[in-house]
């Protein structure tokens, strides 16, 4: 998954190995940020989420949200966006991976794995944690932090689903 709030480097992305486009604009106006999703969702040749906003996604027919951990509950979003639309969570930890299943997420994205210059605060949980988090919940686990082309591999040796990236997508 590439995350990203530049339309052109989300255009990109499918081309180098992107299966799914997270739509990040925390700091635009809902306004641009609909404008930025529909055209999107209209060009890109694969599914788009958009990151916390429910209402932004149901107005730019994105595939559905990805939200993050301390955002609006999975089961709210879900009865708003209907059974159709992917509800993804960012999670820390393992107990919030569980709970995100639990809640209805169609997929998490675990992490940070490793240490990452957008994060410096924050340790890399490491490849055990995501092998355990991968192995305790049903729902499709995608690693986060750090990730490049052979740190994916790691991941999806260690249970990851996929991973989500960045920079790896610029």
């Amino acid at each position: 998954m590439a995350v990203t709030a530049d339309l052109a480097t989300a255009l990109a992305a499918p081309a180098r190995g992107a299966t799914l486009v997270q739509l990040r604009g925390p700091k635009l106006p809902a306004r641009s940020l609909e404008e930025l999703a529909s055209r999107l969702v209209a060009e890109s040749p694969v599914p788009v989420v958009i990151s916390s906003r429910v209402d932004v996604a149901l107005a730019s027919g994105a595939a559905g949200v990805n939200l993050p951990e301390a955002d609006l509950p999975v089961a709210e979003a879900r009865r708003l966006l209907g059974p159709e639309r992917l509800v993804g969570r960012s999670v820390h930890s393992a107990a919030a991976a569980a709970s995100a299943e639990v809640d209805g997420a169609d997929y998490v994205v675990f992490g940070p794995i490793f240490e990452t210059p957008s994060h410096p605060s924050q340790a890399g949980l490491g490849l055990d944690e995501l092998a355990a988090v991968a192995a305790a919940i049903s729902v499709p686990v995608l690693a986060i932090g750090g990730v490049d082309r052979e740190r994916g591999r790691e991941c999806l040796a260690a249970g990851a689903a996929g991973f989500a990236a960045v920079r790896l997508f610029q």
